[in-house]
Protein backbone atom coordinates (compact mmCIF):
# COMPACT_ATOMS: atom_id res chain seq x y z
CA UNK A 1 0.00 0.00 0.00
CA UNK A 2 1.04 3.47 -0.78
CA UNK A 3 2.82 5.41 2.55
CA UNK A 4 0.50 8.50 1.94
CA UNK A 5 -2.69 8.17 3.39
CA UNK A 6 -4.61 11.21 1.75
CA UNK A 7 -3.87 11.50 -2.14
CA UNK A 8 -3.63 14.86 -3.61
CA UNK A 9 -6.82 16.54 -5.41
CA UNK A 10 -7.30 18.46 -8.27
CA UNK A 11 -7.16 21.92 -8.95
CA UNK A 12 -11.04 22.51 -8.28
CA UNK A 13 -11.94 19.21 -7.46
CA UNK A 14 -11.37 17.65 -3.95
CA UNK A 15 -10.52 13.96 -4.14
CA UNK A 16 -13.40 11.72 -3.62
CA UNK A 17 -13.24 9.50 -1.18
CA UNK A 18 -13.87 6.11 -3.00
CA UNK A 19 -11.40 7.32 -5.86
CA UNK A 20 -8.89 7.85 -3.04
CA UNK A 21 -9.76 4.27 -1.33
CA UNK A 22 -9.35 2.68 -4.39
CA UNK A 23 -6.45 4.15 -5.60
CA UNK A 24 -4.48 3.60 -2.51
CA UNK A 25 -6.00 0.04 -1.86
CA UNK A 26 -3.91 -0.47 -5.76
CA UNK A 27 -0.73 -1.55 -6.56
CA UNK A 28 1.81 1.18 -5.00
CA UNK A 29 2.64 2.92 -7.98
CA UNK A 30 -0.85 3.62 -9.33
CA UNK A 31 -0.75 5.67 -6.01
CA UNK A 32 2.85 7.11 -6.60
CA UNK A 33 1.92 7.85 -10.74
CA UNK A 34 -1.20 9.83 -9.18
CA UNK A 35 0.80 11.99 -7.45
CA UNK A 36 3.37 12.19 -10.33
CA UNK A 37 0.67 13.34 -12.63
CA UNK A 38 -0.22 17.26 -13.10
CA UNK A 39 -3.04 18.86 -10.46
CA UNK A 40 -4.50 19.76 -13.95
CA UNK A 41 -4.66 16.03 -14.97
CA UNK A 42 -5.60 14.75 -11.38
CA UNK A 43 -9.00 17.19 -11.71
CA UNK A 44 -9.45 15.73 -15.14
CA UNK A 45 -9.53 12.38 -13.67
CA UNK A 46 -11.54 13.47 -10.61
CA UNK A 47 -13.86 15.50 -12.57
CA UNK A 48 -14.29 12.31 -14.82
CA UNK A 49 -15.19 9.54 -12.05
CA UNK A 50 -17.70 12.59 -10.71
CA UNK A 51 -19.74 12.73 -13.64
CA UNK A 52 -20.87 9.70 -14.14
CA UNK A 53 -24.58 9.27 -13.81
CA UNK A 54 -24.74 6.04 -12.47
CA UNK A 55 -22.75 4.76 -9.61
CA UNK A 56 -22.12 1.58 -11.93
CA UNK A 57 -20.22 3.89 -14.31
CA UNK A 58 -18.68 5.90 -11.45
CA UNK A 59 -17.23 2.53 -10.19
CA UNK A 60 -15.79 1.41 -13.95
CA UNK A 61 -14.24 4.98 -14.48
CA UNK A 62 -12.33 4.32 -11.02
CA UNK A 63 -11.35 0.79 -12.54
CA UNK A 64 -10.17 2.25 -15.23
CA UNK A 65 -8.52 5.25 -14.05
CA UNK A 66 -6.11 2.93 -11.96
CA UNK A 67 -5.54 0.65 -14.88
CA UNK A 68 -4.57 3.98 -16.78
CA UNK A 69 -2.45 5.35 -14.44
CA UNK A 70 -1.24 1.57 -13.63
CA UNK A 71 -0.14 1.50 -17.57
CA UNK A 72 1.89 5.16 -17.38
CA UNK A 73 -1.19 6.89 -18.77
CA UNK A 74 -1.75 10.58 -17.52
CA UNK A 75 -4.93 11.93 -19.02
CA UNK A 76 -8.46 9.69 -19.47
CA UNK A 77 -9.55 9.37 -22.34
CA UNK A 78 -11.70 10.59 -24.75
CA UNK A 79 -12.62 13.46 -21.85
CA UNK A 80 -13.09 17.46 -22.94
CA UNK A 81 -11.78 18.30 -19.71
CA UNK A 82 -13.22 19.89 -16.69
CA UNK A 83 -15.49 22.46 -17.27
CA UNK A 84 -15.28 23.32 -13.79
CA UNK A 85 -12.17 25.05 -14.45
CA UNK A 86 -13.54 27.81 -16.54
CA UNK A 87 -14.61 30.68 -14.49
CA UNK A 88 -16.02 33.95 -16.06
CA UNK A 89 -14.90 32.70 -19.32
CA UNK A 90 -10.86 32.19 -18.01
CA UNK A 91 -9.16 28.92 -17.01
CA UNK A 92 -8.41 29.03 -13.14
Amino acid sequence: MFAKQKLTGGTVHKMPSDLQKALLGAKPKVAAAWEDITPLARNEFICWVENAKLLETRKRRIRIAIDKLDRGERRPCCWVGCMHRIKNRREV
